[in-house]
C-alpha cells in the first residue's frame, strides 16, 4: 500500500510540474514564437539545404586526344543535363588549382591514344579524377559519368565495351564516407559544447540567485565576460583534441595538414562560437530559455555549414545566410587541413568571417550583459 501511495503521489507530482511548465510556455509571448517558429524554419532549411542530388556536375575537361572520338564523348557529356564543363585544360597538373578552390567536382582526362586503341578495337580508358572531402558527391558524380559512357558504348559500338572509366579520388582513395564526416565533426561537436556552455554561463547566475552578487565584485563587466569566456573555448579545445586523436588513431584518417594551424582555426572558431553563446546568455533570463535559443539556432546552423551537404547546391539565397554562420568556414577550414594540408595562405580567408563574427558578438554580449545588469 506504501509503494502503491509513493507512486501515486509520484505521479501527482509530475503531472503537476508538466502542467506547470506547459502554462508557462503558453502564457510567455516570446516562447509561442519559438515553439512556432523552429518547424516552419526548419522545414524550409531540410527542404532545400538537405539536397544529396547533383542536378548539375561542373568539371573540368583534358582532352590530349583531340580526336573525333574524343569529341563525340565529350559532346555526349556536356549534352547530357547533369553536365557543366567549367573549364577546358591542357593537362593533369592544371586540375588541382580548380579542385582546391571548389569550381570543378571532377576532372574528365581522355588520354593521347583514346581513338587509336578504339580503332584496334581494345578498350580506351577515360579517367575521371572527383573531390573525394565530399565522398558521397564524388560517388554520385563518377556513377553519372558511367551512365554517359555506357550509353555512349551503345550507340557507338553496338554494345560492346569499347570504353572503360578509371576512377581516381583525391584526398579519399577509397571514397570512405568516415574521412569526410570525422574531420567535420572535430568542428561540430565542439560548437555545440562551446555555445551552450556560453549560453549557460550569465542565464546560470541569474537563475541560481548569484547574479547580483556577481555585479558587486570588483570585477568589471567585461571581466566577467572575458572571465566566463575562457572555460567554454577550454572545453571546445579538450574535446576538438579527442576527436583529432580518435580519428587519427582509432579510424586511421590520415592527417595531411600543420598542428598550429588545425589549433588556430579551431581557436578562432571556439571564439566566435562563444561570443554567440554569450550575447544569447546575456539575452535570455534563465536556462530554460537559453536552451530553446540554442536549439533554435543550432539546428539551421549545423545545417546551413556544409557538414552533410555543399554549400554550394543549396539556393543563392540559403548560401548568403551561410556567411553568418562560423561553423561553415571552420569546417572548409580544418577539412582542407586535415585532408590536403592546406597551408595558411589557403585558409586564410575562412578566418576572416570567424574573426568578423568575434568582433561583432562579443562586444554584443558585453552590451547586453551592461544592459540587462541595470
Amino acid at each position: 500500500m506504501q509503494l502503491l501511495t509513493g507512486w501515486r503521489l509520484l505521479w501527482q507530482h509530475l503531472t503537476f510540474l508538466a502542467h506547470k511548465e506547459l502554462l508557462a510556455l503558453i502564457k510567455d509571448p516570446r516562447m509561442k514564437v519559438m515553439l512556432i517558429l523552429p518547424p516552419i524554419l526548419q522545414g524550409f532549411l531540410f527542404g532545400y539545404a538537405a539536397n544529396y542530388n547533383l542536378d548539375e556536375v561542373p568539371y573540368a575537361l583534358v582532352d590530349t586526344s583531340h580526336s573525333a572520338a574524343s569529341r563525340d564523348l565529350v559532346a555526349h557529356l556536356d549534352g547530357s543535363a547533369s553536365f557543366r564543363r567549367v573549364v577546358t585544360l591542357d593537362s593533369v597538373a592544371q586540375v588541382s588549382d580548380y579542385v582546391d578552390a571548389g569550381d570543378i567536382i571532377m576532372a574528365v582526362v581522355i588520354p593521347q591514344d583514346f581513338e587509336s586503341k578504339l580503332a584496334r578495337g581494345e578498350t580506351a580508358p577515360v579517367q575521371v579524377l572527383s573531390d573525394g572531402r565530399n565522398s558521397s558527391i564524388a560517388g554520385i558524380a563518377t556513377g553519372y559519368v558511367s551512365s554517359v559512357v555506357a550509353q555512349w558504348n551503345l550507340t557507338r559500338a553496338g554494345g560492346r565495351s569499347a570504353l572503360a572509366v578509371e576512377s581516381r579520388t583525391w584526398y579519399n582513395p577509397n571514397q570512405l564516407t568516415r574521412w569526410n564526416f570525422l574531420p567535420g565533426l572535430i568542428g561540430m561537436i565542439s560548437f555545440v559544447q562551446v555555445i551552450l556552455l556560453g549560453g549557460m554561463s550569465v542565464a546560470k547566475e541569474r537563475e541560481e540567485g548569484t547574479f547580483d552578487q556577481l555585479l558587486v565584485t570588483p570585477l568589471t563587466p567585461k571581466e566577467i565576460l572575458v572571465g566566463k569566456a575562457i572555460p567554454p573555448i577550454l572545453v571546445g579545445l579538450f574535446q576538438s583534441t579527442a576527436l583529432f586523436l580518435i580519428a587519427l588513431l582509432w579510424f586511421r584518417v590520415p592527417f595531411q595538414g600543420s598542428l598550429p594551424l588545425l589549433y588556430l582555426t579551431l581557436l578562432l572558431f571556439a571564439l566566435s562560437a562563444t561570443g554567440i553563446g554569450l550575447s544569447i546568455s546575456s539575452l535570455a533570463h534563465n536556462m530554460q530559455q537559453v536552451l530553446v535559443y540554442v536549439l533554435v539556432f543550432l539546428m539551421p546552423m549545423v545545417l546551413l555549414s556544409g557538414i552533410a551537404t555543399p554549400v554550394a547546391n543549396m539556393p543563392e539565397a540559403l548560401q548568403i545566410v551561410t556567411y553568418v554562420d562560423p561553423m561553415r568556414f571552420a569546417l572548409d577550414a580544418i577539412r582542407r587541413i586535415y585532408a590536403e594540408g592546406a597551408g595558411l595562405q589557403e585558409i586564410w580567408p575562412d578566418f576572416v568571417p570567424m574573426m568578423a563574427i568575434a568582433a561583432v558578438t562579443m562586444p554584443l554580449a558585453s552590451w547586453l550583459f551592461r544592459h540587462r545588469a541595470t
